[in-house]
């Protein structure tokens, strides 16, 4: 298991002591110029680089979500299609035609399964995931036109109690505002109510101990300077050592 560090989020690079890990490896890139997915398609290609290239299943510690695109392009370059279980308290499933806001980081999980803008996939050769092969865990601030595409989409939304099992290998992606914003303050966008952190260390376990989890990303979605990431370290170093 190698672990690599992406210390940025979105475009901003970040500090490497506001992650609760120490990297084998860091990866990070200069953003480009033209709109915010040109602007980070680097980053994601390197990122699919360095994932291509290891030998084991990787652990991928970043500042958000969107760098998911990276890693599941990186493990299409090894031959493995993977099924995408994704912790998070936000659907992440917005197109830019549906996003009121227009962040980035609202649409990764939507275009892993080919919607969305194609700059990264195109740039990566990241090809879509089928809706039937993802899931959705504790998703709970959902905007309207996430319900709507929930409602007819295959993708499976279920609580953080009762993650199913699913076939052949697993892209397991864990955004840590999933637990309770009570428990971890300094989120960038906290939700609560929610479960605490050791719930979402034992149901990502369950998958981790199926020998199957092919790649593991930790989102550490919160402010710098804020002391969260102390506070967020047992569960990672828990998730890291089941790898």
């Amino acid at each position: 298991m190698g672990t690599i560090l992406v210390p940025h989020h979105l475009d901003e690079r970040l500090s490497d002591v506001d992650f609760p890990v120490a990297a084998g490896r860091v990866v990070t890139a200069e953003p480009g110029g033209g709109g915010f997915w040109q602007r980070v398609a680097g980053l994601h290609a390197a990122l699919a680089d360095a994932v291509a290239a290891e030998q084991g299943p990787p652990a991928v510690v970043t500042g958000d979500c969107s760098l998911a695109l990276g890693v599941v392009a990186g493990l299409q370059r090894r031959g493995v299609d993977p099924a995408v279980v994704w912790f998070d308290a936000h659907g992440d499933l917005h197109t830019p035609e549906s996003s009121t806001s227009g962040y980035p980081g609202g649409m990764p999980l939507r275009m892993l399964m080919g919607e969305g803008d194609p700059t990264v996939a195109g740039r990566t050769g990241l090809r879509p995931v089928p809706a039937e092969r993802v899931v959705l865990v504790d998703g709970r601030d959902l905007d309207p036109a996430e319900v709507d595409f929930l409602g007819r989409s295959a993708v499976r939304h279920v609580p953080v109690a009762a993650v199913p099992d699913v076939d052949g290998p697993i892209y397991l992606h864990i955004d840590l505002d999933v637990v309770d914003a009570a428990a971890l303050p300094g989120l960038r966008f906290p939700v609560t109510p929610g479960p605490d952190a050791d719930a979402v260390r034992q149901a990502a376990l369950r998958l981790l101990a199926t020998g199957r989890v092919a790649a593991l990303t930790i989102a550490c979605t919160w402010h710098a300077g804020e002391g969260t990431a102390d506070l967020a370290r047992p569960t990672v170093e828990a998730l890291l050592a089941a790898l």
